[in-house]
């Protein structure tokens, strides 16, 4: 017999900084990406799943988020929507510095969906410290998204770290969905399922090769 996931979603710093601010999201489109979210927000809201909201706040002399400024406010996609908690962080991790895990295990939640901003900092923070705590993990792809990189080290495209980051999580850290299919899986009461590092790299290693 299969147990009901004791799901909360938790939506990471979908804040204007992402949107209008001078860090946006690239991929997948970012207006499509906060649909998504708001869809999943109202979906949990009608299944009586929490919804954790998360604020990332930096110093007011900051560049990005700053302190009261209007990069560092909630969305309104989110703003206007009802939550049952809201976790004020300064880290990328949901968890470190803050009341999250005290407040899941307080709430019984077994299960953590996440969506929201940015796939290779806060999101994939998250996710890997909440399965390191062993919570079930479930990633909803589409209500999310990423900025490109350039450093020394090189150049990432914003679907190239996207998608890299979530075939990742796929294998090992989370089960990755769209917003449909967790609201199917939410209304239903069932588990959604992850995949493996052996499952994954044997399926990568079966594709025929290409011809140079």
């Amino acid at each position: 017999m299969t147990t009901s996931p004791r799901r909360a979603l938790i939506v990471i710093d979908v804040q204007n900084e992402y949107v209008t601010g001078d860090l946006p999201i690239e991929y997948p489109p970012v207006q499509d990406s906060l649909a998504a979210v708001g869809r999943a927000i109202d979906a949990a809201r009608a299944n009586s799943v929490p919804v954790i909201v998360v604020q990332h706040v930096s110093p007011a002399t900051s560049p990005l988020f700053a302190r009261g400024s209007d990069g560092a406010a909630l969305h309104p996609v989110v703003a206007s929507r009802p939550y049952d908690h809201l976790i004020e962080k300064t880290l990328p991790s949901a968890f470190a510095g803050t009341d999250l895990a005290d407040w899941l295990a307080a709430h019984q939640i077994d299960t953590l969906s996440v969506t929201g901003y940015m796939t290779q900092n806060c999101n994939i923070s998250t996710v890997l410290h909440a399965s390191h705590a062993g919570l079930k993990v479930e990633y909803l792809n589409d209500a999310t998204g990423a900025v490109p990189y350039e450093n020394d080290a090189g150049y990432a495209s914003a679907e190239e770290i996207y998608r890299a980051f979530t075939v990742v999580m796929q294998a090992r850290f989370a089960a990755v969905v769209s917003t449909d299919d967790w609201i199917a899986a939410v209304k239903a009461g069932e588990p959604l399922a992850g995949g493996s590092i052996a499952a994954s790299n044997k399926k990568a290693r079966s594709r025929p090769a290409v011809a140079a």
